[in-house]
């Protein structure tokens, strides 16, 4: 009574790891998929780490036009405190110089001109950039403070001690990893399923699968599977080239929260793409509404750059959108040094999306 138990069990186990296999062996050979959603992401992280490697809080940039007293009577140890925040260059104090400084200013190649007339200290900047404006008022004027007080001979009641919370060996890689990881996920999770579900129902083999005694949960398992294994060698991938000495990324105490937060959020993402399959007609159309959900999703979510400036309503609609969520969590435990309380609450949220989703791909989902 035992061997016929073991022998159903292993064809009811069939269908689900026969199409697994053909769902992984059609995706390692398709190049240009394995092109777009493995490595095109891969080589957005590869770009702007290079292009941001080494960089931070860039410095200021002035031209002193003339003599300025608050900056040549700067002691030399504050000259060297300042060095990397704000850069002076000097030029004479003619007429023909201020203009030149003036125009630089204008044209953004500097942030600011500073002269002094009498007893003033003159700032001119452009009002294109606020934020570079208020830093150069903000220095200048600290610096026009500390010597006034130094005129009067009269030390400081109260004295300010800051330090930069992060350590200084926090690079742009620590925060661009987490975004174009999570788009990457994005992408191989809905792209992949989407084109899978209309390609083999154009092509009929949804069909023959119906007629076969194969039931959907077999079909949807195997596509679930391979998708769950694709987003781990994309975790790999990632992680692996970011901590490359090159770039340094540097892993925090948890990091490994990441594992269960990116498959949270491919199976919430498989569930969009299984309902772009269950719905599209044609792979044209597929194609289209996938970039329709992905691509602004992954501008509005903010992985390519933060949404600390954007207006207001983008940053409301974003808190709808499963990628920032799931961005914002990979970021606070892989270099934050967040742990579970910033993880499970995404992972439940991710999951109860993907459950939703995924019933209304059940509704529409057709084998023919």
């Amino acid at each position: 009574m035992t061997a016929p138990r073991a022998d159903a069990g292993r064809r009811h186990r069939t269908p689900f790891v026969s199409l697994s296999r053909a769902m992984a062996l059609g995706l390692l050979r398709d190049r240009t998929a394995v092109f777009f959603l493995l490595l095109f992401p891969l080589m957005f992280l590869v770009l702007f780490g290079a292009l941001f490697k080494g960089s931070g809080t860039s410095g200021t940039s002035v031209v002193q036009v003339g003599s300025v007293a608050v900056l040549d009577e700067m002691p030399e140890e504050s000259r060297a405190a300042l060095r990397g925040v704000l850069e002076v260059a000097k030029t004479d104090g003619s007429e023909a110089a201020l203009d030149e400084a003036l125009e630089e200013v204008r044209t953004g190649d500097v942030d600011a001109a500073v002269f002094q007339r009498g007893d003033e200290i003159e700032v001119r900047y452009s009002a294109a950039d606020p934020v570079r404006a208020g830093t150069v008022r903000s220095l200048l004027n600290s610096l026009v403070q500390s010597a006034n007080q130094a005129a009067t001979g009269q030390p400081p009641a109260y004295t300010l001690a800051a330090q930069q919370v992060e350590d200084q060996s926090v690079k742009p890689i620590q925060y661009l990893t987490p975004g174009l990881l999570g788009w990457a996920v994005a992408m191989g999770a809905v792209f992949g399923p989407a084109f899978n579900l209309v390609s083999w129902r154009k092509k009929r083999i949804l069909r023959r699968l119906w007629l076969a005694p194969i039931d959907a949960t077999s079909v949807i398992g195997a596509r679930v599977g391979i998708t769950l294994a694709f987003a781990l060698v994309q975790l790999v991938v990632f992680l692996g080239v970011a901590s490359l000495p090159y770039y340094g990324l540097q892993l925090t105490g948890d990091w490994w929260l990441v594992v269960p937060l990116v498959l949270a959020g491919t199976l919430a993402f498989l569930s969009i793409g299984l309902l772009v399959g269950a719905w599209a007609k044609s792979e044209e159309a597929a194609n289209g509404l996938a970039q329709v959900i992905v691509l602004p999703m992954a501008f509005l979510s903010g992985s390519f750059f933060s949404l600390e400036a954007a207006p207001p309503w983008v940053r409301t609609v974003s808190d709808f959108l499963p990628l920032k969520h799931l961005a914002e969590a990979m970021q606070g435990v892989l270099t934050q040094g967040e742990s579970w309380a910033a993880a499970l609450p995404v992972i439940g949220g991710l999951l109860a999306f993907a459950a939703l989703v995924t019933l209304l791909a059940w509704r529409v989902f057709r084998w023919d």
